[in-house]
Order: structure tokens, then C-alpha cells, then sequence
């Protein structure tokens, strides 16, 4: 099963989340603030995916954290940040088979899709 993780009220994850029902693609939808996020699977990704691709810099979250958190990021720090707020968590994190895509495009979404058939 295909896992698809985020946070539900986000445009992207809304793609991304429609795009794989129109492919007829089922998927289990896992939301960080609902469902949570352990340390645990936070690391993982974080180990197949590396913080700095993890960390959303671009977005309001981010945007809104005082300069000296953002100052000298870490990896420690980047998780501890990610756990207590899981938007700073880039998304979609699509899960197939335990390998971690970040994002969504269309083009991207449509060959992983059509590996799976």
C-alpha cells in the first residue's frame, strides 16, 4: 500500500491526493497534526531523505519562526523543529515500497504510477 504523508488541509497534499484517486491508485493518508509523527519515523526519513530537503524553508511556518531558530540549523535541530511543528515538514512524502518521494508534479507522480501497474 502506498502511503502518502502531510498535513490535510494543505493545496498540495490536496493534489497530490486527488491525482492518486483519478489514477485509481489506493492510498493510506497519514496526517502529522491527526495521526502524529514519531521520532522514530521522522528519522528515518530524515536519514533516506537528508533534513535539508525534509526542512520546508519556503513556507509561512517557516517564514514565521524567530531568526535565531533558524540560525545554525542542525540536523538536531531541523527534527526537533519538524516535530514540534510538522509543517515545517515538506510535502507530500509519498511512501511506495519504502522508497520516500518529496513533493508533488504531475510528471513525477504519473511515471511512479505507471511503475506500479
Amino acid at each position: 500500500m502506498i502511503k502518502i504523508y502531510g498535513i490535510k488541509n494543505c493545496d498540495t497534499m490536496k493534489k497530490a491526493r486527488v491525482f492518486l484517486a483519478q489514477a485509481g491508485v489506493e492510498h493510506q493518508f497519514i496526517d502529522y497534526r491527526a495521526d502524529g509523527l514519531s521520532q522514530e519515523l521522522l528519522a528515518h526519513f530524515v536519514a533516506d531523505l537528508g533534513w535539508q530537503a525534509l526542512l520546508n524553508t519556503k513556507g509561512t511556518t517557516y517564514r514565521a519562526l524567530p531568526d535565531e531558530q533558524k540560525a545554525d540549523m542542525t540536523a538536531e535541530k531541523a527534527m526537533a523543529l519538524m516535530l514540534a511543528q510538522p509543517a515545517l515538514i515538506k510535502r507530500p512524502l509519498l511512501d511506495i515500497n519504502g522508497r520516500f518521494y518529496l513533493g508533488f508534479k504531475a510528471e513525477q507522480y504519473q511515471q511512479l504510477v505507471a511503475g506500479l501497474k
